[in-house]
């Protein structure tokens, strides 16, 4: 009985965080979860559309602009295969949203199998009715590491 209860209650605090989520929230999740799913299928032209002109890439082994990054996806240099999302926050200010994706990470690094735990900071600017890319930052963490929300 005791288990019952807390599975509902557990059940019940999960989908009261889901409805206090706004719609835009919501939509800049599934945004970020988009840009996954392309980033694996090397879709560069979906992701040539989020990502703003200006756009910075922190990774592991450098930071670079977002022509090297749509170049770096398209050639396979990095293939990011697989993108495991275990736990995402956002926070709304203005115009400007930060996404903290925390995610186990399957890729392809110059030829080397890569699997890595991150969590992962993207900042997106609304430009007109469009959010668009400003950074996306991976940070090393270790498995005990939570993002509060």
């Amino acid at each position: 009985m005791k288990s019952i209860l807390l599975f509902v209650s557990l059940s019940l605090l999960t989908l009261s965080t889901t409805f206090a989520q706004s719609a835009e929230e919501q939509s800049l999740i599934q945004l970020s979860m988009d840009k996954w799913q392309w980033m694996s299928d090397k879709d560069v032209d979906k992701l040539d559309k989020l990502f703003d002109a200006k756009a910075k890439f922190v990774h592991m082994s450098g930071t670079w602009k977002k022509d090297e990054e749509l170049d770096i996806i398209k050639t396979g240099r990095i293939w990011y295969k697989k993108a495991t999302v275990k736990d995402t926050a956002v926070e709304i200010s203005g115009n400007t949203a930060i996404v903290w994706n925390r995610i186990n990470l399957d890729s392809i690094v110059r030829d080397n199998v890569a699997i890595n735990e991150f969590t992962v900071t993207e900042v997106y600017q609304k430009q007109g009715k469009d959010w668009k890319m400003l950074a996306l930052t991976f940070s090393s963490v270790r498995d005990t590491h939570q993002i509060k929300h």
